[in-house]
């Protein structure tokens, strides 16, 4: 048990009062009922920690979510699940470009995600010697006298990197909110291509207005400006012209700070060439791109610097991000000292920049990055596939936000003239007096002209009857396809003209079954 030891030592060491326990049966409702809960019912801690790397209640192999929920519910606090490493030994693990092999990532990672658990991080396992370090970052990981390579043992940096985490957010939850200071990340791909304030099925700076309102209600310290546009205006113009930046520029980093702070600038260097690079910089000072509203900073998240092959800086090994994505993150958690970010919309950049894939190291970026920092992350109900890489490689806690209604697409004037003439096409019984080859070369160039056909050379008739009957079915498959019905704003219901076109558009899509 020397790694949890470990752990325990660390968070004390933060000056965290830690009330170990320990639940048989493969079931943590006893030990947190007994242990984190008060005879009323209410919780007694400020965050839970799982160690095991199991579900909550089931084990490695089973789980049931819906008790887990329950007793997570009654808790509401925190609750992060972090691992050893049970199918390979820590060398192996820093060494491996993967991270976990699939059964780990499944029984350590997914299967507590069921529950809620968030913060999956390795904090120990086994060694292949007990020789000083794992060779993943410079402190020893020795074995202490007596133990053996068959015994676990702690990862000295995960294991402080879990106790940082972890004290964030309990400071996070204590901290009044008045006192509170937020980061907010819009995002912006392709730069300089009017992309700024954009994610996926999302009315970015409308949500933002409700949301910057919602916070001010609920005790926050900001500044809201009156109206969508006002915000939209003071992120994107304020002083933008005067540094010749692409939006508002909030803060200028000077270089001998970025050069100071940064502790992996070697390897920026060696892609970028030396500080401040070329990017969002006046070759002084780096530019931190956005606008502050009280204790709130909305910032606008630095391109990946290949932009015209970003899949390069995401997928090569060794790579690393630019001098101003790596400031932007250092800017946030030190100098404005935000005590949580809010990652705004699907998705950003910084989940998918180099490292392991699941159980990241100190080698990875995007761990490097986020550090410590509380980091939620407002992402698409429909794509839980790459929100799942932004909780496992960003430390994300989503918080979904509900796609836009759909509406059946219709068709435009071209394509609406198309379908008249195929309907009359399909009304006649028999070639009325030539007609049908008058009528094919119509559709033909009806169809062409919308880019559904070429236009020579001329369909004779047996060919126009076949492509004909091939049109139709594609005519259907336009008029009836599902299209978003605009754009989601956080906060705001669908209209009922909006919701009339979803039940519609269900009932054409599930004929038969009832719309409740």
């Amino acid at each position: 048990a020397r790694h949890y030891d470990a752990v325990i030592a660390a968070l004390e060491a933060k000056g965290l009062d830690v009330v170990p326990a320990f639940a048989s049966g493969l079931d943590a409702r006893p030990a947190i009922e007994r242990y984190f809960l008060d005879r009323s019912g209410r919780p007694q801690i400020d965050a839970l920690v799982s160690l095991t790397g199991f579900s909550l209640v089931g084990g490695p192999a089973y789980n049931d979510k819906t008790a887990a929920a329950e007793v997570l519910t009654r808790l509401d606090v925190p609750y992060l699940a972090a691992h050893a490493i049970e199918f390979q030994t820590i060398e192996q693990w820093q060494e491996s470009e993967r991270g976990l092999s699939p059964i780990e990532a499944t029984m350590m990672v997914a299967i507590p995600e069921l529950d809620g658990a968030t913060g999956s991080m390795v904090f120990g396992g086994r060694s292949d010697s007990g020789s000083g370090s794992c060779g993943g970052c410079a402190r020893s990981c020795a074995l202490p006298a007596g133990a053996t390579t068959r015994d676990m043992h702690p990862c000295a940096e995960r294991v402080e990197q879990l106790a940082a985490r972890i004290t964030k957010l309990v400071d996070l939850r204590r901290t009044q909110k008045a006192e509170r200071k937020i980061g907010i990340v819009l995002f912006a791909f392709p730069p300089n291509a009017g992309s700024i304030g954009t994610a996926a099925f999302l009315s970015v700076f409308a949500s933002l207005h409700n949301t910057l309102k919602a916070l001010k209600a609920d005790g926050y310290t900001v500044e809201v400006p009156d109206t969508v546009d006002a915000l939209r205006e003071a992120i994107l113009a304020g002083n933008a012209s005067r540094y010749g930046a692409i939006a508002n520029v909030v803060a200028r980093v000077p270089v001998n700070d970025h050069v100071r702070q940064e502790r992996w600038l070697p390897e920026i260097e060696a892609q970028w060439g030396p500080a401040p690079g070329k990017h969002q910089t006046d070759g002084s000072t780096i530019h931190v791109l956005g606008a502050r509203f009280g204790n709130v900073l909305v910032g606008l998240q630095p391109g990946f610097g290949y932009e015209g092959d970003p899949m390069r800086l995401l997928f090569e090994k060794g790579f690393a991000p630019t001098h101003a994505f790596t400031a932007f993150y250092t800017y946030l958690r030190r100098t404005f000292g935000a005590h949580a970010v809010l990652h705004f919309g699907t998705h950003g950049a910084l989940e998918f920049m180099p490292g392991k894939q699941t159980a990241l190291s100190e080698a990875c970026w995007p761990d490097r990055l986020i550090g410590d920092l509380p980091n939620v992350y407002l992402y698409a109900a429909n794509n839980p596939s790459e929100g799942s890489i932004a909780k496992r490689r960003s430390a994300a806690t989503l918080v979904s936000y509900l796609t836009p209604p759909v509406a059946t697409a219709g068709l435009y004037r071209g394509l609406v003239e198309l379908k008249t003439s195929l309907e009359r096409w399909r009304g006649l019984t028999a070639d009325v007096a030539g007609e049908r080859p008058a009528l094919a070369a119509i559709i033909q160039a009806q169809a062409a002209a919308v880019e559904l056909a070429a236009a020579d050379p001329a369909w004779d008739l047996p060919e126009a009857i076949t492509r004909i009957d091939r049109l139709w079915t594609e005519i259907l498959e336009l008029e009836y396809a599902l299209i978003p019905h605009g754009l989601h704003v956080v906060g705001q219901a669908a209209s009922a003209a909006e919701r009339i076109d979803l039940i519609a558009a269900m009932d054409e899509a599930m004929p038969g079954v009832p719309a409740g």
